[in-house]
């Protein structure tokens, strides 16, 4: 991934927040047949040695996960809030008009060895932590448990568990960090004030963020 310093983050601990915040990564692998990739959700897993891997499960008829028994080597793309930045919120484009459209957004990506996890005991752990992840905001939160046990059973026959331990991670958040102050106030007074939750998702990210701009 292209990393302009002013756009790469290192802090590990805010990647993995992405992750948890937006699960559903972009699965790219090769092997015999070529690249694939598949959308995927993904739980983190942080172990007591301090390793951090992904976990997560493929339907069995998904030819990926007999890929990556062949071929393990994977890149894993997760993306936060993103919009597009019209060069018309930019203050610069009132004093000299020499501005073009640009597009912020915010990129992880992992990249490890996948091991292939056909296990009931893997995946029942996989599911029922991913399930607890996503259902835990919820006023009346579903479990696993919830469905009849022989149900999920056979459910569970038609997948395949998968893991994959973080050898690396790299992040790049595009925020505007490149533009003068007035230019970036002007982002997220624009972003702020768009109609789609998009926009005022990602003023408020930069907001978090402190607003960080270029000189």
């Amino acid at each position: 991934m292209y990393e302009p310093p002013h756009f790469r983050i290192e802090d590990r601990a805010e990647m993995l927040a992405l992750i948890r915040a937006h699960p559903l990564g972009i699965l790219v692998s090769g092997g015999e047949a070529g690249l694939m990739a598949n959308p995927i959700p993904f739980l983190v897993q942080e172990n007591a040695d301090g390793s951090v891997s992904l976990r997560a499960h493929l339907a069995r008829p998904n030819p990926q996960w007999r890929a990556l028994a062949e071929a393990p080597e994977a890149l894993v793309v997760f993306q936060g809030h993103d919009h597009y930045i019209t060069p018309s919120w930019y203050a610069s484009k009132r004093e000299h008009g020499k501005v073009v459209p640009t597009w912020n957004y915010m990129l992880v990506q992992v990249r490890g060895q996948a091991i292939v996890k056909d296990d009931p005991a893997f995946v029942m752990d996989q599911i029922s932590a991913l399930t607890a992840q996503e259902e835990g905001v919820r006023p009346q939160p579903w479990a696993v448990t919830d469905a009849p046990e022989p149900f999920i059973a056979a459910q569970m026959r038609g997948i395949v568990g998968l893991e994959i331990p973080i050898r690396e991670i790299t992040g790049k958040y595009k925020l505007s960090q490149n533009r003068p102050g007035a230019d970036l106030e002007g982002v997220v007074s624009g972003l702020a004030g768009e109609r789609d939750p998009a926009g005022p998702a990602m003023a408020t990210t930069i907001r978090q963020r402190g607003g960080k701009h270029a000189p």
